[in-house]
């Protein structure tokens, strides 16, 4: 789900007085949305709660999520788990664009913003 989305919705809750934490890994999108309470986990998007088949993460970074919920001290409280995902790969990986389909990509996004622009004249 998106982070700054269940940010809003986590702002809004807790304005309703209903406690709320983020488990999230997207940092800088939480932080910005200034929620009260996010568990910050460094994994791939997608997985905030740790890799697949592995529950002992999973279990402890909820069990930290709960914590967190409990005793959190101050507004804006951001804490980060202590786990890495085994291969770091994902981070070099994430938004790689191959340099050699660039031509490709630009083409398919040209395409994307005519159909948008498309759609607009006809509404």
């Amino acid at each position: 789900m998106c982070h700054q989305t269940v940010s809003l919705v986590a702002r809004h809750l807790e304005e309703a007085g209903i406690p709320t934490v983020i488990v999230g890994s997207a940092r800088d999108i939480v932080e910005q949305a200034a929620v009260s309470r996010f568990l910050f986990s460094d994994f791939p998007l997608g997985n905030p709660c740790g890799p697949p088949d592995e529950p002992d993460t999973q279990r402890a970074i909820v069990a930290m999520g709960l914590d967190l919920l409990a005793l959190a001290f101050a507004p804006q409280t951001t804490v980060q788990t202590p786990f890495a995902w085994a291969n770091d790969d994902w981070k070099i990986n994430f938004m790689y664009v191959d340099p050699t389909k660039a031509d490709e990509y630009l083409a398919v996004g040209e395409a994307r913003k005519a159909k948008q622009a498309a759609a607009k004249t006809r509404t």
